[in-house]
């Protein structure tokens, strides 16, 4: 059983995609998407889902620190629908506060240049998300 993580946004898709135990998360991309065109990166998803043979997804659900549900929040609500509709899996809204500050700790820890961190950022916050969600089931 796999499980794809996904940290969205509206210009990026990190990606990232559980070993077959369950146990950890590896990241693999960040596709560029357009969310006010309407193109959320669902073709190549659907690749990646095909690909690892992955039968849930976890994706980032950004509260606000005091537990509200923002834009961002209601925004990954409804990607979340159109998820379960067009792929037929079930989909998990994990708490994401803070994946990306963390994330970038990481990066920045591991001395990786601003440049590049800006390109693995999404892919990395999807790690997070992801090994969070593991963590909790173990």
């Amino acid at each position: 059983m796999r499980i794809i993580g996904l940290d969205f946004g509206s210009k990026t898709l990190g990606v990232a995609v559980s070993d077959e135990f369950g146990w950890t998360a590896q990241g693999l991309e960040t596709i560029k998407i357009d969310e006010a065109g309407g193109n959320y990166g669902l073709e190549r998803l659907k690749q990646i889902i095909e690909e690892h043979g992955a039968d849930k997804i976890v994706l980032g659900f950004p509260k606000n620190m005091n537990g509200t549900v923002g834009p961002r929040g209601e925004a990954s609500q409804l990607f979340a629908a159109r998820l379960e509709e067009k792929f037929g899996l079930p989909v998990v809204l994990w708490d994401e506060r803070l994946s990306t500050m963390a994330a970038e700790r990481v990066l920045i820890s591991a001395d990786v240049s601003r440049k590049k961190r800006k390109k693995v950022i999404d892919k990395m916050a999807a790690v997070m998300i992801l090994q969070g969600y593991l963590d909790s089931l173990n």
